[in-house]
């Protein structure tokens, strides 16, 4: 009978508790993450071992060279399997770095350096010798568990596994209090995204703050829904470690062989064309580290791509430092059109200084699209609420489309959530551009530079509901009515207490 997802998720949560309480869960997400990975390629590994010797007849011997061509590659003694049996050894985390790296080597297309920030043998990280030994030993034991079987065959297809990626990654953000912001964006704002710009077959897809792949990861669905795998998926990410979740995360959705850079988007963009400019795309999104300081102000003046024409951001607020790169790396042409769409802190709606300078300059060249105010406690690792800023080259009007969905979401004990409702109407209004009483304007320029170029939600969407008017003689004879019963009252306990005597 076939595992189901919530199965998978609930044995993973529980493998937690080797960890749980002795180490940050920013760190030791990084170790279950790993095991997760390796014993899913170790079962696919076996699933596709089985196939191909009964396709060749028993030959063993010719399955595995036949499997050289496939997916991946296992090298023999760095399966899971081996690792567990290895359990005892004294030098257990240095055993399964080996195996690490030669998994690594064997499939550099995919996985090169993708296991070099991930230590075993961490004694930072894992304690002294015998408390490391004894976690990764019981980290062995949970996952082999007799119900974690990860093989294609049972779990039935690998959206299963990459799911449950997700989960771990949204159950580590949730407890990983600001840092969670470096690596995770929740689902539903980036189911959003993705339904927003609709991406299609052929097109070219970017995040340059990418974290863990989920934004990337929703769009190639998206895509995959109406038009198959042709799509390209390319990123950047500044963190090594979450670079790494990256990696296997696209790795395990089985996504058409992305391209993600290890280095920092603003400072050192990798993403170049051969004649060494930045690379240009139909689509790119971020859910960029809000108000990023040091970000590189002081080296923008010089930057060679010419990003920062509209003027420098301030040197300790990088929000539109992001906003710019992006909008300057999408695609141009009247066909092509290129859009973005970031997620930021409502200051960015509404600061003067450098920052009112560009959102004005974006404001008169007709890129800006849309401003979408989202719920407050909706990011792990902030309760302020955030905002989507949308900006398309070639727009068909000069309008700005302001919506206010800060109202409409499910309360959660860590998280607030948006609900299919709640995307529903963000999502038709959006496509709609048209005025909805206390929910979203349509403003023209002249009225946002009315406004000063100021993009504060309020003053586009009314929101304000008028208190119900009192009627001060009506509540005046409520109050009468109560006094006199309550007079009534006072007068028959007085009567009470005279019979029993207890009126002295």
């Amino acid at each position: 009978m076939p595992i189901n997802q919530d199965e998978i998720n609930g044995i993973l949560w529980k493998a937690c508790d080797t960890f749980r309480g002795t180490i940050d869960p920013s760190e030791y997400k990084n170790y279950i993450l790993v095991m997760l990975f390796v014993k899913y390629i170790s079962d696919a590994w076996i699933d596709h071992r089985e196939a191909f010797t009964d396709q060749y007849g028993g030959d063993a011997a010719r399955a595995e060279r036949q499997m050289q061509y496939e997916r991946f590659v296992l090298p023999k003694g760095s399966d899971f399997y081996t690792l567990h049996q290895q359990r005892q050894a004294p030098n257990l985390g240095e055993v399964i770095n080996k195996a690490l790296e030669a998994i690594e080597a064997a499939n550099k297309a995919k996985l090169n350096g993708v296991f070099r920030n991930i230590d075993f043998n961490s004694e930072a990280n894992l304690g002294q010798t015998a408390q490391r030994n004894e976690r990764l030993r019981n980290l062995l034991a949970d996952f082999k568990d007799e119900r974690l079987d990860l093989r294609p065959s049972r779990v039935g297809t690998v959206d299963v596994i990459g799911n449950a990626y997700e989960y771990l990654i949204g159950r580590f953000a949730s407890s990983a209090g600001k840092k969670a912001g470096e690596f995770y964006t929740p689902p539903e704002v980036s189911a959003l995204l993705a339904e927003m710009f609709d991406p299609q077959p052929g097109e070219r897809i970017c995040d340059p703050a990418c974290g863990s792949g989920s934004l990337l990861i929703q769009h190639a669905r998206r895509v995959q829904r109406v038009g198959g795998n042709d799509y390209s998926l390319w990123g950047q990410e500044v963190n090594g470690q979450t670079w790494a979740l990256c990696m296997m995360n696209m790795f395990l959705h089985n996504v058409n062989q992305p391209r993600i850079a290890w280095d920092d988007t603003l400072k050192a963009p990798q993403l170049l064309d051969p004649d060494g400019r930045l690379m240009r795309f139909n689509v790119v999104v971020a859910n960029p580290p809000f108000s990023l300081d040091k970000w590189g102000a002081d080296t923008a003046k010089a930057d060679r791509f010419g990003r920062y024409h509209r003027g420098i951001p301030p040197k300790s607020k990088g929000d539109c430092a992001f906003i710019t790169h992006m909008i300057e790396t999408t695609l141009i042409g009247e066909h092509e059109n290129g859009r973005v769409g970031v997620i930021v802190p409502h200051g960015v709606l509404f600061r003067g200084g450098a920052e009112g300078t560009i959102r004005e300059q974006l404001i008169r060249e007709n890129l800006l699209d849309a401003v979408i105010g989202l719920p407050a406690n909706l990011f792990f690792g902030t309760g302020i609420p955030a905002a989507i800023l949308l900006f398309k080259r070639h727009k068909p009007d000069d309008a700005v489309i302001f919506i206010d969905a800060s109202r409409d979401f499910a309360p959660g004990t860590n998280q607030n959530e948006l609900r299919s409702t709640d995307l529903d109407r963000i999502v038709s209004a959006y496509r709609a551009r048209e005025t909805v009483e206390k929910y979203a304007y349509r403003a023209t320029v002249e009225e946002i530079e009315a406004n000063g170029f100021n993009l504060n939600i309020p003053r586009y969407v009314d929101t304000f509901t008028a208190e119900e008017q009192i009627d001060v003689a009506a509540v005046q004879h409520e109050i009468n009515d109560l006094e006199a019963k309550l007079g009534d009252v006072r007068m028959r306990m007085a009567a009470y207490l005279r019979e029993l005597g207890l009126d002295g």
